[in-house]
């Protein structure tokens, strides 16, 4: 195991000790201010701002109704007026989903936006996530997935593409009009992955146990865990999220 691994799963242990096992993951984590969470395989709009862009964030970018929102701030130097919310992730992001060297939402006075339409739900497949309470700077999260069938079956096809990839997030929501943005949005404060998905096996759960770190910056009462299935090409499959107030 790595060490950045092993200090992960010591942190996480701490996470689920500190609180009764009964309290451990979503049940007492405080509401999110949002709306109804979109279905799993709705579209994605992904917005990139560059870190040296205040404008780009008071920009009215607002994403279509019922498409799941993610939005990355791309790191570009400590003195950035957006410096407290970008995340080195944000460039990898943005680079799986195929922008050029060079091209990429950082270091520049423009931000990007990439669409992606929904498309049918992946057969067999389902996904839950859930979160702890915050503790110490940390939440833990948990992404549960399952595949239709008999357990011992051969493996079925579930329409998931060779190569495809698991990942867990905290995304704070923002409320528009707070913090200078005149719409809502979905800021990615942590990430983790690539998480295989290699085991998945009908009639079997997988799971993945992640302890995310949320910045001082951050909200706790606005962060929720989300979770998607990433294709071999960078776009996402699915995406499921926790604490969705009922439709």
């Amino acid at each position: 195991m790595c060490a950045r691994a092993a200090i992960q799963a010591t942190t996480l242990a701490t996470v689920l000790v500190a609180v009764p096992a009964t309290t451990a993951l979503a049940a007492t984590a405080p509401p999110v201010v949002a709306s109804a969470c979109p279905a799993s395989q709705a579209a994605v709009q992904e917005f990139f701002l560059p870190a040296d862009c205040a404008d780009c964030w008071a920009a009215a970018a607002a994403a279509a109704p019922g498409a799941w929102r993610f939005d990355w701030i791309t790191p570009a130097g400590d003195s950035a007026p957006l410096a407290a919310g970008a995340l080195p992730d944000s460039a990898d992001r943005a680079a799986r989903l195929g922008f050029a060297p060079g091209h990429a939402p950082a270091g520049g006075r423009r931000q990007a936006m990439q669409p992606q339409a929904a498309h049918a739900p992946l057969a067999g497949l389902h996904m839950r996530v859930e979160s702890g309470p915050a503790w110490q700077g940390y939440f833990a999260t948990q992404l549960t997935l399952r595949l239709a069938g008999r357990p011992g079956a051969a493996k079925a096809s579930s329409a998931l593409p060779p190569g495809s990839t698991a990942w867990l997030a905290l995304v704070e929501r923002v409320r528009a009009g707070s913090d200078g943005t005149p719409v809502a949005r979905a800021l990615v404060r942590s990430v983790a992955g690539p998480l295989p998905l290699t085991g998945l096996r009908p009639g079997q759960a997988m799971t993945h146990l992640r302890a995310l770190r949320w910045p001082a910056s951050a909200e706790p009462l606005h962060l929720q865990a989300r979770a998607w299935i990433e294709g071999p090409d960078g776009r996402l499959l699915a995406v499921v999220a926790d604490r969705c107030p009922p439709t």
